[in-house]
C-alpha cells in the first residue's frame, strides 16, 4: 500500500516529470529545418483536385475554410519531401528493442461459415453483402474555390 502512495507522490510531482521528459529519446525540438526557398513554392490545389478528392474520401468541401485546410494539409505534406533520409534503415517497427515473436501460421478450428453467415445483416449464396461504400457525390459548381477569379 505504501509503494502505491509513494508512487502516486512522485508521479505528480514536476520534478519527475521532468525526469522522464528528460530521459526520452525524442528531441525536445526539431532537428531539422526546411530551407527558406522551399518553405516559399506554394502548391496549388485545383478545381480537378478537389472534385478528386472530395469523390474518393467522400469529403465536401463546401467553403473557403475547407479549401485552406486542404492547402495547408498539401503544403505540410509536401514539407516531407524535403527531409533527408539518406542513410536512414527502414523502419520493421515501432518496437525496435523487443523482440517481436511471430506464430506460426496453423489453422486451429475451422468449417464454421454457417455459423458466422447467420449473423451477417445480409448474405447471397453464402457471402457477406457489404453496405454501399463510395458512393459518388453529386456534381457542383466551384464558385467557393476562387476568390478575384484566381485558383487558391
Amino acid at each position: 500500500m505504501w509503494v502505491q502512495k509513494t508512487i502516486a507522490k512522485c508521479w505528480r510531482t514536476a520534478g519527475f516529470t521532468r525526469f522522464l521528459s528528460s530521459q526520452s529519446k525524442v528531441p525536445q525540438n526539431p532537428t531539422w529545418r526546411i530551407e527558406p526557398e522551399t518553405e516559399a513554392q506554394d502548391s496549388h490545389v485545383t478545381p480537378e483536385l478537389i472534385d478528386h478528392l472530395e469523390r474518393l474520401a467522400l469529403v465536401d468541401f463546401r467553403n473557403q475554410e475547407g479549401v485552406q485546410r486542404l492547402q495547408s494539409a498539401v503544403n505540410f505534406a509536401n514539407q516531407l519531401h524535403h527531409v533527408n533520409t539518406d542513410g536512414i534503415e527502414p523502419l520493421d517497427s515501432v518496437l525496435e528493442d523487443r523482440a517481436l515473436y511471430i506464430r506460426g501460421d496453423e489453422v486451429t478450428s475451422g468449417n464454421c461459415s454457417e455459423i458466422l453467415l447467420q449473423k451477417a445483416k445480409s448474405v447471397v449464396e453464402d457471402y457477406f453483402v457489404a453496405p454501399p461504400g463510395n458512393i459518388p457525390l453529386p456534381q457542383k459548381e466551384n464558385e467557393y474555390l476562387s476568390t478575384k477569379g484566381e485558383d487558391i
